[in-house]
């Protein structure tokens, strides 16, 4: 007779339970994905400075319009919570968040800096993105200094994918960016 290999998976209540627990430390950089547990690689400097420079943008261009969560939580599913580098959430009164993580619905961009996981985050996380009705995910790739934009999602995939490059500028939520601004090339 023969068995079938079944992986195992966890779900986001199991992956909080073993953060609880202890097995899981406050200083391990992972996201659940598909139900697995993945390794986040170290931050470099770029790659914080670039975050710290959003996030400040973030906050002072979308006041009042939207909330800015920094490698904070974003449940998707039952066994997907990530932690993007940026994301811009709804804004509400309460501001945040506390009761609950954000889900898709509250999105309304996601932002990704990307050097070495540039493939996991355009092979895996995109779609995932799309998915989730994420209306607009950013891969900002510092191998190559340019903006990835994905828009218009569709059944796992994204309709639109413009790429942006240094000298042009970018537009979130109505505001006007510049790439070289954004990948601190000026």
């Amino acid at each position: 007779m023969a068995t079938e290999v079944v992986k195992g998976l966890i779900n986001v209540a199991e992956y909080h339970k073993m953060a609880e627990m202890g097995i899981l430390k406050p200083d391990d950089r992972l996201e659940l994905i598909h139900g697995e547990l993945y390794e986040r690689n170290p931050i470099g400097s770029m790659h914080a400075g670039i975050v710290n420079k959003l996030a400040g943008l973030s906050n002072e261009l979308f006041k009042g319009k939207a909330v800015t969560g920094v490698q904070n939580p974003v449940q998707f599913d039952d066994r997907n919570e990530h932690e993007p580098d940026i994301c811009l959430l709804k804004y509400r009164p309460d501001f945040f968040y506390a009761s609950a993580h954000p889900v898709p619905a509250d999105v309304l961009a996601i932002i990704e800096v990307s050097d070495a996981s540039i493939r996991f985050d355009t092979e895996v996380k995109a779609p995932l993105y799309a998915l989730g009705g994420i209306p607009e995910y950013w891969i900002i790739d510092l191998d190559n200094n340019w903006i990835e934009v994905h828009t218009n999602p569709k059944k796992g995939s994204n309709a639109s994918i413009q790429r942006y490059l240094p000298g042009e500028e970018i537009s979130l939520m109505e505001q006007r960016l510049s790439v070289n601004e954004l990948l601190i090339l000026s």
